[in-house]
């Protein structure tokens, strides 16, 4: 089921003015490169853990309603069903009342009766879910481990900026492993 970014989030998890006090930057000169690396850490905090940060709306496309009434959304933690729309044969869209979808936050899954909604004509794409994910608007309602997992990634790369790696090698330090361990969502 791919999920594709519709609004990326307003604020980071991380301000500038707490990075540099992280960092002990006390110019501007940096400041583009810093906001840069907040932004990357970010994404490979999000990527790692599969959850949103801060709040941002996200398109779910399914080609058919799963039989078991259950759609798991990635990224978590889900927030809200912002609306939901199934495609005729000819790409036609007929909106679904969301109220038919119970939202369940714990478990970031949809659930609803897959026999109570319209089925899609076309065999692929048929389904679009719009959601809004993240722990919040603002930077405070993010768990503070992955806040300070990006603080201290923004710290390495921004130290080590002139080092190159092997291609597709990241060096973390060893703290952020164990900071974003207990919020990854595993696949089985």
């Amino acid at each position: 089921m791919p999920s594709i970014l519709l609004t990326a989030p307003a604020v980071e998890p991380v301000s500038l003015a707490e990075a540099k006090a992280f960092l002990r930057v006390e110019h501007g000169d940096d400041d583009d490169v810093i906001s840069a690396l907040i932004a990357g850490a970010r994404l490979y905090v999000e990527g790692q853990t599969r959850r949103a940060l801060i709040a941002q709306s996200w398109r779910l496309v399914l080609d058919a309603w799963p039989q078991s009434g259950r759609i798991d959304v990635r990224p978590a933690p889900l927030r809200t069903l912002d609306a939901a729309r199934v495609y005729d044969g000819e790409g036609r869209t007929q909106t679904v009342d969301v109220e038919g979808f119970v939202v369940e936050i714990a478990g970031s899954s949809l659930v609803f009766s897959p026999w109570a909604l319209p089925q899609p004509d076309r065999g692929a794409a048929g389904i679009e879910l719009d959601v809004t994910c993240g722990y919040g608007d603002n930077a405070t309602d993010v768990p503070e481990p992955l806040r300070q997992a990006i603080r201290l990634i923004v710290t390495q790369w921004y130290e080590n900026r002139g080092v190159t790696e092997p291609a597709g090698a990241v060096t973390l330090p060893l703290t952020v492993p164990a900071l974003i361990a207990p919020y990854r969502m595993v696949s089985l």
